[in-house]
Formats: C-alpha cells, structure tokens, sequence
C-alpha cells in the first residue's frame, strides 16, 4: 500500500534536509565514523546480541554449558523425529557416491565440483531446488579482483576486523585467497555481472570494506548466481536432484562414519533411506526462528535443521552466540515486513535518516554497529517512525542516489527493490524507504577445518551451516563468496573421500538412541521435535500435523 498521508508528512522533514546532506557527499563530507571504543559501547548497549535475557546454557551434547539464544536451545534440546528403533536401514531407497544435503548456493557448487571428480551425486533438498538464502540475497560478492588497488591480503583484515578478530584465521585465508578465482568460475558459467561499457566488473563499497571489491548484477546478484549453478547442475548427467525431502536424520556406520541420510517425502509423508560414500551438510541458516523475536529476511525453509543433524551426530557449534541482524529491513508496508533492503543502497550514496531528517550513523560501518545505531535511534532516542501497523523504523534516504549520480539510477542499479515497491505504490527514487534492523545471517554453525571436514569422518559441511568464517559480525557480500568457495572445497573433498577412504559397514542410528538417553539422564524434560523443517505459522491444530517442531512419528 502506498504511504499514508501522516507518513507523506514526515516525509516532507526528510526532503527538506535532503539537499544539504547530498552537496556534504558530493564535497566530499563523510558523517564521521566511530571509534573502536564508541563502537564497543553502542554494540554493548543496543545490540542483541549483548542481551542477556533470552539466553541459556545448552544441558546436552558437546557443547555441554555453552549460552546462546533460547530459540538454538530449543532445537538442540529436542528428540529426533524418528524413533530409531522402528526404522528398518536394511534395504537403502538411493545409493550414491555423494549425497548432499541443500539445494542452495553451497550444496550446488558442490554439486558441480564433486561431478567434476566422477561422483554421482544426489542433492536432497527441503523445498525446491534453489529455495535458499542464496537466492535472496542482493547486494554482491566481495573479490579483490583489482590487484593495481586491492588484494586477499586487504581483504583479510577487513574480514578479521569485521568479525572483531575473532574469526578462524585459516578459514579466513581460504575464503580470500580462493575469491579471484570463484568470480572468475562464476564468470566461465555464464553469471552476467555488472559491468563498465569496456567491458571491466564495477564495484562499489561495502560497511566495513577498505576497498572497492564488491561485484555485483543489479540487485539481484544471488539470484543471477543461483540462476547460472542450478541450470549447470540440472545439465549434468551424474547429478540427480530430490525436491520437497528434508532430511529428519544423518545415518551413521557400525565404524561411526556418516554413511547417508534419512530423508522425509513431504508429499507422500514417506521415509527414504539414503546410503552415501560420502556426505555434505550445505542446508542454510536460521532466521525463521526468529531469534529475539525478530523479523527476518530469510527463505521459508531456514529452520536450523543442519545444526541439529550435525550436533546430535557429535559436531561441535561455534559462534552460535552471535546471530547478524541486518540494518536494513523493510517495515513498510507490511506486506514485504523483514525483506532485506541490500547495503548496496548505502554504498550507493543513500543515508540512513531517523524523523527529523538527520543522519546519525556512517553509513559504511560494519553491520552490527549499522544495526545497533538504528536500535538506538529508535528505542533510546525515540526518533523512529511509526508506522500503521504499530512497527517503528528509520528512514533509508533512497532519493538521494538519483542526486548524486543522476536521474535513472535507481531503478537502473536496483530494478528489483524498484519494481516490488511501485507495485505497492511507493516509487523509491522519489520516496524514503521505512527499514529496522531484521535477521539475516547464522555468523556460528558447526565446526569445520578448511577442507570442509567435520570431526565426523566422511561428513563435510559448506555454507551458512558452520561457524568460524565471520567470526562475530559477517561483512556484506562475504556470504555468497564463503558459500561457493566452501561448497565447491566440500564437493571436491567429498568425491575423493568417496572414492579413496570411504569405509563400508551396517547403517545405524546408535547416535540418536545415544543423544535420547543424554535428554533423559539429564532430566531435559520436553516435547520437542527437531529438525523443525518448517516455521510454526499455522493455526494449532494444523500444527498437529507433521510439519511442526512437536509432531512425532509420521501420518503413514
């Protein structure tokens, strides 16, 4: 719906500060950014994830005393879906050389990599193929392509002081080192990136960023990259995908190697029995468990279901205390409440404005401390915008773009943000957009070293699924390029160690008897399901069915 007319007023403050902060920008002017000491107090006081409440110590597992949010608690603390002791793994349904577990950027890449090694590989996937945070996402891939200016060396320390040098060094390294040539494979496969007329990749800032390196197409740069992966894969001989079949358990071998998977057919409410040489976690984030209550800009299928397959399989998590909220969120209207409004805006020129029109935030500062400002300029200071439906947000000043780089560029440089908002008869090269800090990105996950390897033999993991990458805070456009590096290392690694080091033996699911007993002695008392699989948004007694987090066994 368009703005209402008390919110068009507002807007009217907005435009009458807008042309002195634009000739600030073109001088040359930068709002100041904060200090290290200013950004350590802003993040502690507004920031949630400095909030104490909301948290707890997990009771089982490895990670035994670790706080992180309820929400990871509750899935981690949960019986499986299964009962172990009425599943028959005598007579696998598929046998395969890699079986992949996500349909997403990740589990894709890997896809095309371990094809490349002679695997057959199977991708069992929740939703579609595709269905994925990879496709959401908008503003670009960070690169240091431009060697006269940048290298992985720049981009190291950005990505180090990003995650406040706390991340793993190692993978940090990997991540890097292997960015030139993901662009350049990218490129080989046809991604269609934005460009100069002569023919060179543009670029622009990202918060947090040093240099110029984040590649981009529009603003639907993960869209075009998941586009050019999924059509490579469908075209592979040795690639079969299996749609709307989560996967409700890994199985393990007598030896306590991963060997597959149970997989659950969401349209027949059947068990399939999956027996892999060799197995990839690459099934996404978490955002539609909404920590701390809030919005997010994830897929419908991101429910943490990789976290719990790989802790009750014994995998450590790291970083699972920290969860990145995205500064830039819509609020309005409410139809696209949550929808990530891509950082690129602000490394386009646009500030981010709080009601009386006035800057109040860098707007190239790492994300957390972005977020925290908006926080702040809200709850604190009470300078937000209200809005119908009860919401209260900030002004992304939008208009500004057409100012400093002419008129036609937003919605030349963002046709997708400028499209979806007209159809609600907002025109945002004219108008503000109304955006709040919304979930977007599991920093944490499971353990893994830079081979992609999990302390499970012949499990790997890719993706939003692990931890150590980001550290504490992931820096814009690191997460299309950590999932395409990581997935094409694990499908890679995966083929040769089903082809070199795989060891057969029985199918079991001892793991899930033994993580049952840990609940029990522990005295976990809950009837909880995990995986979740899907979000709760249904009425209760449709969440009676099978695709909630307390249903047990299956309807057949």
């Amino acid at each position: 719906m368009p703005y209402t007319q008390e919110i068009k007023v507002l807007i009217k403050v907005v435009e009458k500060t807008r042309p002195e902060r634009v000739a600030r920008k073109k001088r040359g002017e930068e709002f100041p950014t904060m200090s290290l000491e200013e950004r350590d107090e802003i993040l502690k006081r507004c920031h949630p994830d400095y909030r104490q409440e909301g948290r707890r110590a997990l009771r089982v597992g490895v990670n035994k005393g670790y706080v992180i949010p309820d929400e990871f608690v509750d899935i981690l603390e949960a019986w499986s879906r299964v009962e172990p002791d009425k599943v028959d793994l005598s007579a696998p349904d598929i046998e395969t050389d890699v079986l992949i577990i996500g349909g997403g950027g990740a589990g894709t890449a890997a896809a095309l990599l371990a094809e490349e090694q002679g695997a057959r590989v199977v991708i069992a996937t929740k939703l579609r193929h595709g269905d994925a945070n990879t496709m959401m996402a908008e503003g670009g891939i960070q690169a240091a392509t431009k060697m006269e200016k940048d290298s992985p060396y720049y981009h190291y320390l950005d990505v180090m002081g990003g995650g406040h040098f706390k991340c793993d060094p190692e993978l940090v390294n990997t991540l890097v080192t292997q960015a030139p040539d993901v662009l350049q494979w990218l490129e080989n496969l046809g991604v269609m990136f934005s460009k100069y007329p002569e023919g060179r990749l543009q670029s622009i800032h990202g918060g947090g960023t040093s240099r110029k390196r984040m590649h981009y197409c529009g603003d639907v740069t993960g869209m075009e990259i998941m586009r050019t992966i999924r059509d490579e894969a469908r075209n592979r001989p040795n690639i079969t995908v299996v749609e709307f079949a989560p996967t409700v358990e890994l199985l393990l071998n007598e030896h306590g190697h991963c060997a597959g998977a149970l997989l659950y057919n969401l349209e027949t409410e059947e068990y399939v029995i999956v027996r892999a040489k060799a197995t990839i976690l690459a099934v996404g984030g978490s955002g539609r468990l909404h920590i701390q209550g809030f919005m997010t800009t994830n897929h419908y299928g991101a429910t943490a279901d990789g976290l719990v397959l790989g802790y009750r399989a014994g995998i450590g998590v790291d970083f699972l205390h920290t969860v990145q909220y995205h500064p830039t969120g819509a609020v309005y209207p409410e139809q696209v409440e949550g929808l990530l409004i891509t950082e690129k805006f602000r490394g386009a020129g646009s500030n981010l404005v709080n009601i009386n029109g006035e800057q109040f935030v860098n707007e190239r500062e790492p994300r957390d401390v972005e977020s925290a400002a908006c926080i702040r300029e809200c709850l604190e200071r009470n300078l937000g915008v209200v809005t119908p439906t009860g919401r209260v947000g900030i002004w992304l000043d939008s208009p500004m773009i057409d100012m400093l780089s002419g008129e036609g560029t937003v919605k030349r440089e963002f046709p997708g943000k400028y499209i979806l908002f007209q159809r609600h008869g907002i025109d945002i090269a004219t108008e503000p957009m109304l955006v709040y800090p919304t979930l977007h990105y599991q920093n944490g996950g499971l353990k893994i070293d830079p081979g992609c390897r999990t302390s499970v033999p012949g499990l790997f993991a890719a993706g939003e699924v692990t931890g150590g990458i980001h550290g504490e805070n992931r820096l814009m456009g690191n997460s299309l390029l950590d999932v395409l590096v990581f997935g094409r290392i694990a499908g890679q690694n995966a083929a040769v160690y089903a082809r070199e080091s795989a060891k057969e033996g029985r199918l079991t699911l001892d793991h899930v008897r033994a993580y049952h007993k840990e609940l029990e002695t522990t005295g976990v008392a809950t009837d909880r399901v995990a995986p979740m699989l899907l979000p709760d948004y249904t009425d209760p007694e449709v969440r009676k069915r099978q695709l909630t987090s307390h249903y047990q066994g299956t309807l057949r």
